[in-house]
């Protein structure tokens, strides 16, 4: 009965209206009702059109810049050419990451900040999703890139844009990083949610080497104190803001 998506439509009323797509189910209403019925919610019934939904994010889809890097679709001819490192070329789709969210923004920021101090060396993407920050870190001269992600319908959308962007990625389907060596990367990526930060704060610290870097974010400025705290040992840190949204760049001590 999980939800194929969903997308918040904002206040109505002083109450939070969010659009939940489902597979047509025999008694979905009844089923939602019951499973919900401690969070006192209201369910409405919604015929959903029969739209074209890649080819209309794809009417929408603009190149964009994102730090220095320039986020250009597939289809546009226009654009410079993949090989360029400050190109990274997309494939928008359903469900998957583009480079528009701030958390995504806030980690390329971090990740060209950490590039201009020094080589990246061996970077670790958890929870890579559709890759793009992987992509970034290869055109930023990272010597290799491993991007770890547990879901099996991500690992096709960033093995594509592996191929689109001549970024030789490693892709490895896992859960976190508990598939690779402690102590094995100079800079490890994660942009997943604050409880999976805090839970897996030994584990994610646990694979960095001395001096290097851990590039937290997805989470919103509200769930930074909890993240702060789950990191508290392992260095110094450096708080990034973008709208609601937070990241958090744990400097890793010796």
């Amino acid at each position: 009965m999980g939800t194929a998506g969903t997308q918040s439509l904002g206040l109505e009323g002083g109450r939070a209206v969010i659009l939940a797509y489902f597979a047509d189910e025999p008694d979905l209403e009844n089923r939602l009702r019951e499973a919900l019925a401690a969070l006192r919610v209201e369910i409405v019934p919604t015929a959903v059109p029969d739209v074209d939904w890649v080819a209309r994010v794809r009417e929408g889809f603009r190149p964009f810049s994102a730090g220095s890097f320039r986020i250009v679709p597939a289809w546009d001819r226009s654009a410079p050419a993949a090989g360029d490192e400050r190109v990274i070329v997309v494939e928008p789709g359903l469900a998957f990451g583009t480079g528009t969210h701030e958390s995504t923004r806030l980690c390329l920021a971090a990740l060209e900040e950490r590039a201009r101090a020094g080589p990246l060396g061996h970077v670790l993407d958890v929870g890579a999703g559709s890759g793009i920050l992987s992509v970034a870190a290869t055109k930023l001269g990272a010597r290799r890139v491993i991007a770890i992600e547990l879901d099996e319908e991500a690992l096709p959308v960033a093995r594509r844009h592996a191929e689109l962007n001549r970024a030789p990625i490693h892709l490895v389907r896992g859960d976190g990083a508990r598939a690779v060596e402690t102590a094995s990367f100079d800079v490890v990526i994660a942009n997943i949610s604050a409880a999976l930060l805090a839970e897996r704060a030994e584990e994610l610290a646990g694979t960095t080497r001395g001096h290097g870097a851990l590039i937290l974010s997805g989470f919103l400025v509200e769930d930074l104190p909890s993240v702060r705290a789950a990191y508290a040992a392992v260095g110094d840190m450096d708080v990034r803001v973008e709208g609601e949204w937070a990241a958090l760049v744990v400097h890793r001590g010796p």
